[in-house]
């Protein structure tokens, strides 16, 4: 049973992955499950619909596998980060950094998101947590007075651009890691309580 068990995830896993590829490779519009089968390597699409309910289903999947290998990814990241500052510039350089290296994801999820209506729990839920965390940040000092709503909003719309393009132009690590402090300065001095550039 245990051994059927890890068959089982493992194919599921396989299914996902492929599902991902595809998607990501032509698009949520081509991505039947005909192409994800013949990309995984099985026999026939029978084995997807085993393993899902429906197209839905295996979509919700990829998108809380995505969610999943981010989140391992840029969290350890965050919590090390020691302050309200510091964990802003290191979620806008993480994200972006997770972009580049995980970029045959972020191309699907974006595809999902915008094209097949998926819901995505992490992106969805991104301008709460930045106003948030925007407004524990003012309680403590590390930001200037400002609006959080609209600096949140501002922030998603700015790292979804940025995001975007570090999934599709091919940027090296270094390239990334310029473009991520690029960014976070940016943000940094727009929120810092000193005008003028000062930090937590």
């Amino acid at each position: 049973m245990q051994a059927r068990t890890f068959i089982e995830t493992s194919r599921r896993a396989q299914i996902v992955t492929a599902a991902i590829e595809v998607i990501a490779e032509d698009g949520y519009a081509k991505a039947s499950f005909s192409r994800i089968a013949k990309h995984a390597g099985l026999s026939s699409t029978g084995m997807i619909s085993y393993h899902f309910a429906g197209k839905d289903d295996l979509l919700a999947a990829c998108v809380a596998h995505i969610e999943e290998i981010a989140g391992e990814f840029m969290q350890p990241r965050i919590h090390a980060a020691d302050g309200h500052v510091a964990q802003l510039r290191v979620y806008i350089e993480s994200n972006i950094a997770f972009a580049g290296e995980h970029a045959v994801a972020v191309r699907a999820l974006i595809d999902l998101v915008r094209n097949a209506g998926t819901q995505s729990a992490s992106v969805n839920d991104r301008l709460t947590v930045f106003e948030n965390h925007f407004r524990a940040g003012q309680a403590a000092g590390a930001f200037r007075p400002l609006d959080a709503g609209l600096t949140a909003l501002a922030l998603t719309a700015a790292l979804d651009a940025v995001v975007g393009i570090a999934a599709t132009e091919g940027y090296g690590p270094a390239e990334l890691a310029s473009i991520g402090r690029e960014l976070s300065d940016l943000y940094v001095r727009a929120t810092a309580p000193d005008p003028v550039g000062g930090t937590e």
